[in-house]
């Protein structure tokens, strides 16, 4: 019973498509496009690399950042506009083989 009432409460998540994703990745590849870079404000952060992530990672992450449970203003006011097939496709982009092998 419980398995049942679970499943239907999950949100099914769009379908992401990596060659979309490709295109919009220009507001990601200023700060996660750069090896070790880092944030000053409001306190020094390490920005991530994306490459290599898992899809569902990156999707959860930038709805964490669109509903204010992640707390970054920058991510928080990119994710905002952010459709979630836009989030699909950039995590499908950021998760492909080809993105990882790019980044080793």
């Amino acid at each position: 019973m419980l398995c049942g009432s679970v499943g239907s409460s999950l949100a099914v998540a769009a379908e992401g498509n990596a060659a979309a994703g490709k295109t919009k990745t220009a507001m990601c590849a200023g700060c996660h496009g750069i090896p070790g870079y880092k944030v000053a404000f409001p306190v020094t952060y390490e920005v991530p690399k994306l490459g290599g992530q898992h899809a569902s990672y990156i999707v959860k992450a930038l709805q964490a950042y669109r509903v204010g449970d992640r707390k970054n203003a920058t991510m928080h006011a990119i994710a905002t506009g952010l459709s979630d097939q836009d989030m699909a496709d950039l995590a499908a982009y950021y998760s492909s083989a080809a993105v990882q092998s790019a980044a080793h």
